[in-house]
């Protein structure tokens, strides 16, 4: 019988079917970082219960560590707290610990892929929303709260109700200037930040198929942020290609089998999907966000919205963005004034997007009176772009080149907007405050395009600020 991955995995990994017809699921791989682990082991304590299988838990700070000034210890009293409570856990239990010497640390989504620990056929889980990241990889991955990290640390399962599954076609050629950020932005204002409620999303098309890696985890990151439980993409030689030689990768006599193990957990070509939705790439431009939640989006050279032009059931919702965003209705989005530009995130914070914005960067000049910050998302990114001269591009064009973290994506720590700041941000969400000012406000775009706006201060098309390719009809 034919089936997608998603069937696949989910049958390779069904323990038994629980009384209220939820399936107890082994998680292949457990993610965990400094914020949502304490309690689960603090659990563990009062339980008096071991971690079952340490082996298979991997952690990492990421979250709350500065990403300027990182010696110990931390001026934020509650991030030293802790990294010092996580370096705990992992020696009294034996898990594996990216910690800051290592030469490994960086944001969660980052590591697990560049490490070899992320690989096709399995289920992962973490605390923390964006695990949807691994699915590029052809895993099915899962955001979990704190007590299922308890139980994740106490069993190595956790009990979950089984998805359907939509597919997402996304075909022909991309314009120029337009980047996987444009893609799951465009796909999120099409089908809802709700859209994806009970589904996971199965990406696929010719537009995938010539995606890198690197850019098929940016729209596997936000697929939580379209409602959908988890996000990912078949794996192909591309996958393979990436994992060949990783630290944690299948290598010697172990290679063949795994690839050949993997590739079978591929949707089969004639299974049948819940759902299937056709986009045209074509038709996908430049996109930014102009109000309070992922799918408030608009292309570049369109208008901010008004509360008269919308339907029905978002005028309210409209009402309240425009009145947070302090944007005035009906103008072009085109021309709004930045104060910050944020290039980093679990989103966009990779070794390409530093690579691809370095090219249209050599040269320019941040404007006057914007702070911009640039942060890789892990300390081998660091690494590898300082290796090729990426970071000096960046800090001659008046970028600050930070230390590995989550940094301004959530402000768990020093970086955070002041006030009611605009920031042009590569991250993941545009929601009230999440820059760490209650009063913040945050347009999500590609880091190409957050680069145009350091450049311009205001938010341009970086098609036009630096010539990407030709001007294509938006």
């Amino acid at each position: 019988m034919s089936q997608s991955l998603f069937e696949k995995v989910w049958d390779a990994h069904a323990v038994k079917t629980l009384s209220n017809g939820q399936t107890q699921l082994l998680i292949g791989t457990h993610l965990i970082h400094e914020v949502t682990s304490p309690q689960a082991f603090g659990m563990l304590r009062d339980l008096n219960l071991k971690v079952a299988y340490p082996h298979r838990t991997f952690a990492t700070v990421d979250h709350i560590v500065p990403t300027d000034q990182r010696q110990e210890p931390f001026a934020d009293p509650l991030a030293d707290a802790m990294i010092r409570e996580l370096r705990r856990n992992c020696e009294e239990t034996g898990v594996t610990f990216f910690d800051l010497p290592s030469g490994k640390q960086g944001i969660v989504h980052v590591v697990g892929p560049e490490q070899g620990i992320t690989q096709p056929g399995t289920t992962i889980a973490c605390g923390d929303s964006h695990t949807s990241t691994h699915g590029a990889f052809g895993a099915i991955a899962f955001g979990i709260g704190t007590t299922q990290i308890r139980d994740l640390l106490a069993t190595q399962t956790m009990a979950l109700a089984k998805l359907k599954v939509r597919r997402i076609n996304v075909n022909g050629e991309l314009h120029p200037g337009v980047y996987a950020k444009d893609v799951i932005l465009h796909i999120i204002r099409k089908l809802g930040v709700k859209g994806g409620t009970g589904f996971a999303y199965e990406y696929g098309g010719s537009v995938f198929d010539n995606f890198s890696m690197e850019e098929r985890m940016t729209v596997c990151n936000m697929s939580i942020e379209g409602g959908a439980r988890a996000g990912y993409v078949n794996p192909d030689e591309k996958t393979f290609e990436y994992l060949k030689g990783r630290p944690y990768s299948p290598s010697g006599d172990e290679w063949d089998a795994a690839v050949e193990r993997w590739r079978s957990f591929a949707s089969d070509p004639d299974c049948e999907y819940d759902d299937v939705v056709e986009f045209d790439a074509a038709d996908i431009a430049p996109t930014v966000t102009w109000g309070i939640n992922p799918e408030q989006a608009i292309s570049v050279v369109e208008s901010v919205p008004t509360v008269e032009g919308s339907a029905e059931k978002d005028k309210a919702l409209v009402a309240e963005a425009l009145e947070y965003m302090k944007l005035p209705a009906g103008a072009p989005i085109k021309g709004t004034k930045v104060d910050v530009c944020f290039i980093g995130s679990c989103t966009n914070g990779r070794l390409s997007d530093f690579e691809e914005v370095a090219k249209y960067l050599e040269g320019q000049k941040v404007a006057e009176g914007v702070k911009a910050i640039a942060v890789p998302g892990s300390q081998v990114v660091d690494l590898i772009c300082r290796e090729k001269g990426l970071h000096t591009v960046f800090e001659n064009a008046g970028f600050e080149w930070r230390g590995a973290g989550c940094s301004m994506c959530l402000a768990m720590n020093p970086d955070k907007l002041i006030g009611d700041q605009l920031s042009a941000s590569s991250s993941n969400r545009n929601f009230k405050g999440r820059q760490g000012s209650p009063t913040g406000r945050t347009v999500l775009m590609s880091p190409v395009m957050v680069a145009a706006a350091a450049i311009k201060g205001e938010i341009a098309d970086a098609r036009e600020v630096f010539g990407v390719g030709e001007l294509a009809n938006a």
